[in-house]
């Protein structure tokens, strides 16, 4: 009976002993203990860190932890491709439906569109070889050669002669400045232009006008070099232009004949064709230049639309036509 007591009172010793030890904390469940007090006061502690924990790293509790995100503001953007040219445009001069760059030089010369030469070359042909001598600009490219000369009334590609009216211009040492339509052509692009928008369209074409030596008819260009010379071989090159424009007239007006020949041939109107002193006569290099512009469109403005000249006061045509202008020493009619 007492060793049954004596067990009973170990054995209820002992649960004392085991019921202390668990109400202790140990140094580690102290810190924890803390730690949840502290996070239960702020409210947001540990849900903030395990927000910004960095998944590669893997969650050693084993719980759900959401997807990192970069907090800071300045964080690098999306990747979206290679950025656009930030370089000044000219959205009112479009290449190919393109914005041509500012450094074209686009200006303004008697409502003429001028532009840097050796600069749209290289637009049209990235390829264009560019010489300045300090007079002449020469563009040579895979399928065009082109000079231009300072003050000059034209520009000569591949043998083709292309009129400027204003000149050839020098822009400060040796930026050479021609009309836009000009080069376009010499280069066989298109221009245009969209009146809604005030906008100025180019568009490529074969990289080069065709040559002078395939587009000239021979026999129409004999022809009209001759009666320039003869006619004004002593006025200036717009004064033997404006003759030539005057024989083209009446190539293209239905009451005249269809050739150059054909006009110079008819009855009481060039006497030395029908003498034979006009296909005897040699012209001079600026009269077959002459000749040349006119058969590419060159006209001289003044006397647009004239089908008769004189350089006297009583002629038939001074008579019975209306007098559109006096250049040189010609009398121009309509």
């Amino acid at each position: 009976m007492k060793r049954k007591l004596f067990s009973a009172m170990l054995s209820a010793f002992a649960l004392l002993l085991l019921m202390g030890a668990s109400a202790v904390p140990t140094q580690s469940q102290s810190t924890l203990l803390a730690e949840e007090e502290s996070a239960a006061s702020t409210g947001t502690a540990l849900e903030t860190e395990a927000q910004f924990q960095d998944p590669s790293q893997g969650d050693p509790q084993g719980t759900d932890v959401k997807p990192w995100t970069n907090p800071l503001p300045d964080s690098p953007a999306e990747d979206t491709g290679p950025a656009e040219s930030t370089d000044p445009v000219d959205d009112k001069l479009l290449i190919d439906g393109q914005p041509a760059p500012l450094t074209l030089g686009k200006r303004y010369v008697q409502s003429t569109s001028y532009v840097s030469l050796s600069n749209m070359a290289k637009e049209l042909d990235p390829a264009a070889q560019t010489i300045w001598d300090g007079s002449t600009m020469t563009v040579t490219t895979e399928k065009l050669s082109l000079t231009a000369k300072v003050g000059q009334l034209y520009l000569v590609a591949n043998g083709r002669y292309l009129y400027i009216p204003e000149g050839v211009q020098l822009e400060g040492e040796d930026q050479v400045s021609v009309p836009l339509r000009v080069v376009a052509k010499a280069f066989d692009a298109v221009v245009g232009y969209d009146g809604a928008t005030a906008t100025v369209t180019v568009t490529r074409g074969s990289g080069a006008v065709q040559a002078g030596d395939g587009f000239y008819n021979q026999d129409d260009l004999f022809w009209l070099s001759r009666v320039i010379y003869r006619e004004s071989g002593n006025q200036s090159l717009e004064g033997q232009m404006a003759v030539g424009n005057v024989v083209l007239n009446r190539v293209a007006d239905p009451v005249f004949p269809d050739s150059v020949e054909g006009v110079l041939a008819q009855k009481n109107q060039f006497s030395t064709y029908k003498s034979g002193v006009l296909a005897a006569t040699e012209p001079s290099e600026e009269s077959t230049i002459a000749a040349k512009l006119v058969m590419d469109g060159g006209v001289v403005e003044e006397t647009l639309g004239a089908l008769f000249f004189d350089s006297g006061v009583n002629s038939w045509a001074a008579r019975n036509k209306r007098l559109i202008a006096t250049f040189g020493d010609h009398n121009f009619y309509g």
